[in-house]
């Protein structure tokens, strides 16, 4: 009985049919978070920059709206800025851009012209989006002197014209968890000057014009 007992333990020693499947079972679970940290950091790099190019499209935007001749400064109104609001929105596709995030756009233009002193000031804001954001900007802001934006990426207005000052602030939705994600939180920022020239004495309004204010 014992001579039968070290011969199976013999064997059994020497089989190595499931050690693989074995080893398998040790190493999956760390492979699975290591391939769903992958994805979801891909998936949040790619957002993140969808974020951004989209701010930097609707600065775009901004800078370029307006009705007028080449005699004339072109005027904007509230509807030319729900607009691109509402395009803004459809740019986002899949992104559901307001449910999910906000849109905060600020015109920043000299206090005086010519803008002696250089001070600038926040003249309006318009803003869309079901998301709280505490921005650091406001159109309360007035005597700016070193300009609006992240440090190393401040902005001023030229003594004539304006510059759109745009901020997204957007909640992540995760692929599979926000915990495997640096963020649930993105904010870009980005910024265009106005080229062609602008009436900036007010904001003219349309008849049933929505006014998104902040």
């Amino acid at each position: 009985m014992m001579r039968r007992l070290r011969t199976f333990a013999r064997r059994l020693r020497a089989d190595t049919g499931g050690l693989a499947l074995l080893e398998f079972a040790f190493i999956l679970p760390i492979f699975l978070v290591l391939s769903l940290t992958g994805a979801e950091l891909t998936n949040y790099v790619i957002t993140r920059m969808r974020i951004s190019q989209l701010a930097l499209q609707i600065a775009d935007n901004a800078a370029r709206i307006g009705s007028g001749s080449q005699l004339q400064a072109k005027t904007i109104s509230e509807t030319d800025i729900n607009d691109l609001l509402t395009g803004a929105g459809l740019q986002g596709g899949e992104l559901d851009l307001y449910p999910r995030g906000r849109v905060m756009i600020s015109s920043l233009e000299p206090m005086t012209s010519p803008n002696v002193a250089k001070l600038y000031k926040i003249a309006w804001q318009r803003c869309r989006g079901t998301k709280t954001y505490d921005s650091p900007y406001d159109n309360t802001l007035t005597n700016i002197s070193s300009g609006i934006g992240p440090t190393g990426r401040k902005v001023t207005a030229p003594d004539n014209g304006a510059v759109m000052f745009v901020e997204v602030a957007y909640d992540y939705k995760p692929l599979v968890k926000t915990s495997l994600s640096p963020s649930s939180a993105i904010t870009e920022f980005a910024s265009m000057m106005v080229r062609d020239r602008r009436d900036t004495s007010k904001i003219y309004n349309t008849e049933n014009a929505t006014k998104s204010t902040c």
